[in-house]
């Protein structure tokens, strides 16, 4: 035992047993009496001679018994079967002997994803990056329903909101390829890390197209902040104002929104344009027939914002 912990610290005093080993210790190396020892450690003569007489056996036997008869049981609901047949015993006492006997429940601690930080970036043009998510809802009968928006990170363009009960990764491609089929396919796709989007069919889709994807930390959505605020939108504007009897309806209503988010609501970081407009104007500025456009070489390389930027409204 070390000086420190033999001679005591002045702002933990140390529990019972340590002072009865340190005076032990005391004893024996330095041949101090028992009183002089004691005195030393600031602790009664008697609290140091005191041997407990409790005797846990029996209490310990029957909750080996019990933990044979029910595994996965704490020691609470193992204190639960003992007041049914009759025997009342502390919790504190329980747990003490619980514990000394072994019978702790080992759980498996989950298992959490490690992913770098991938902060947002600036981009320069469309199609050079796609954020995905799901929102989730539900319907008059309680059922739940999911809801996979994909938005252009550049022209703030909602590509897509699908709405069904589940989605599986193959789902999710399928919707990913009739967009590539309409607009061409992305440089990179950033997302969460959903069962749907670390599939093994997710990534060998996007490794098949040579489409970079994008992964956010655990527990950091704001690493995917275009795709969250737009679901602030939605759910604002949409999913919170209407009522779905049924998901058909609740189809036709959130495909109705996205016609009037693309094509009528004016977008503050868009100046004020719609996605729609925003997006064609930089499709006819990079036009070589546009009259007195600069000539545009190669897109600029994209720069990298604060993973805090809060300004994707």
């Amino acid at each position: 035992m070390s000086r420190s912990a033999a001679v005591g610290d002045p702002k933990k005093r140390l529990e019972l047993a340590a002072l009865k080993a340190a005076i032990g210790q005391m004893r024996e190396q330095y041949a101090f009496s028992e009183r002089r020892a004691c005195g030393l450690v600031m602790l009664a003569v008697s609290s140091y001679r005191y041997q407990a007489r409790r005797c846990d056996e029996p209490l310990r036997t029957r909750l080996v018994e019990l933990a044979r008869e029910k595994p996965r049981f704490g020691y609470r609901r193992l204190q639960v079967l003992l007041r049914r047949c009759g025997e009342q015993v502390n919790h504190k006492r329980l747990y003490r002997v619980y514990r000394e006997a072994g019978l702790s429940i080992r759980r498996k601690k989950r298992k959490h994803c490690v992913r770098v930080g991938q902060p947002l970036r600036s981009w320069a043009a469309a199609n050079q990056e796609w954020a995905l998510d799901f929102v989730h809802d539900s319907v008059d009968c309680g059922r739940a329903i999911r809801v996979l928006s994909v938005v252009d990170a550049y022209t703030r363009e909602c590509l897509a909101l699908e709405v069904d009960t589940s989605f599986a990764s193959r789902r999710v491609t399928r919707v990913l390829e009739q967009i590539v089929a309409e607009r061409g396919q992305p440089l990179a796709i950033r997302c969460d890390n959903g069962p749907e989007l670390t599939s093994r069919h997710f990534l060998a889709w996007c490794i098949e197209r040579k489409i970079a994807l994008v992964h956010i930390e655990p527990g950091r959505p704001m690493q995917n902040g275009h795709v969250e605020s737009f679901h602030g939108k939605l759910r604002d504007e949409c999913l919170n104002a209407s009522w779905f009897r049924n998901l058909f309806e609740a189809r036709a209503k959130i495909a109705a929104w996205r016609k009037e988010y693309n094509e009528e609501r004016p977008h503050s970081s868009l100046g004020y344009l719609t996605p729609q407009e925003f997006a064609r104007r930089e499709q006819a500025l990079r036009s070589p027939t546009a009259p007195c456009a600069p000539a545009l070489g190669p897109l600029p390389e994209a720069e990298t914002a604060p993973s805090g930027d809060s300004s994707v409204v």
